[in-house]
């Protein structure tokens, strides 16, 4: 199933896609969940398939505005350089860092997201806003101390993420955390596809466009440190709650490593499409 997060007639809730274009409103159907996390956290989210059999569609998709999947996460916990032709490449271009033991990791705020649909915005501050196509893994279940073998049962599923990078304030110090929390620069959508639609492991072919052009193309199966890796490491440090959001990190093909450096600006569109969950779709806008 596709669950999302988006607004209709005014009103904030949260459903399921049907096809071939429609949404079943399941925030009006179900009103005992404040939201999309509340439906996950209850485990009713497993039967979504049957909360929406028989109905008809409250609306379609081209009715809705789209939410990030997740809208205020307690937690967006990001790795960094986990495919290894991304590292190659970082290091090609002269930043010299050696791979780590563990994942790297830095955490996002809730309010640098934006939704399909809704433009990621380039600060005043830069010109320098760069793409990186990812794979987003949204907790179902929570835990702390989480074994790789057990990771998967914490998954409620997946969807696309564009974790916008503003590369000179990513590099002002080691930490890059500045460069990556920019008021809405990273792009969450358009839903998320829950974890039975995915086989534990697969490899997802992950591609990422700018106005058209493909700039990344990888997959999944690419990543240094895979996904129930990232979910043990960090429920070692934090308890992991429903909601929380594990953005898996990004293949080669970033503008800034380009010779001369390529970024997003104004007018420009980006689009990340991973296999078995579809596209998430962002116009570059300037800050006003």
């Amino acid at each position: 199933m596709k669950l999302l997060s988006f607004i209709h007639q005014g009103r904030e809730t949260w459903g399921a896609v049907i096809e071939p274009n429609g949404v079943v409103d399941l925030g009006r159907l179900m009103p005992q969940h404040a939201g999309l996390v509340e439906y996950i956290a209850s485990g009713d989210y497993l039967q979504a398939r049957q909360h929406t059999a028989g109905r008809s569609a409250d609306c379609s998709l081209d009715d809705i505005t789209y939410l990030p999947v997740i809208p205020r996460p307690e937690k967006i916990i990001c790795a960094v350089r986990n495919y290894m032709d991304h590292h190659q490449e970082v290091l090609a271009a002269g930043m010299h860092r050696e791979l780590s033991e563990q994942p790297p990791i830095f955490l996002r705020v809730w309010r640098s997201q934006v939704a399909h649909g809704q433009p990621i915005i380039r600060p005043k501050v830069s010109e320098s806003l760069d793409w990186e196509g990812e794979l987003a893994v949204i907790i179902g279940k929570g835990g702390r101390d989480i074994a790789e073998a057990d990771a998967f049962n914490h998954v409620a599923g997946y969807a696309c993420y564009n974790d916008g990078s503003i590369r000179e304030w990513q590099f002002h110090a080691k930490q890059i955390a500045s460069g990556k929390n920019f008021e809405s620069t990273g792009g969450f959508g358009p839903w998320m596809v829950t974890a039975d639609e995915i086989a534990p492991n697969q490899a997802l072919k992950l591609v990422t466009r700018l106005n058209g052009e493909v700039v990344q193309s990888s997959h999944t199966g690419h990543m240094i440190f895979p996904t129930a890796k990232l979910i043990s490491y960090a429920s070692t440090i934090f308890t992991l709650v429903p909601g929380d959001v594990i953005v898996t990190g990004t293949p080669a093909g970033v503008g800034w490593s380009r010779k001369p450096p390529r970024f997003m600006k104004p007018g420009d569109v980006c689009e990340v499409e991973i296999e078995g969950i579809g596209t998430l779709r962002n116009p570059i806008a300037a800050q006003a």
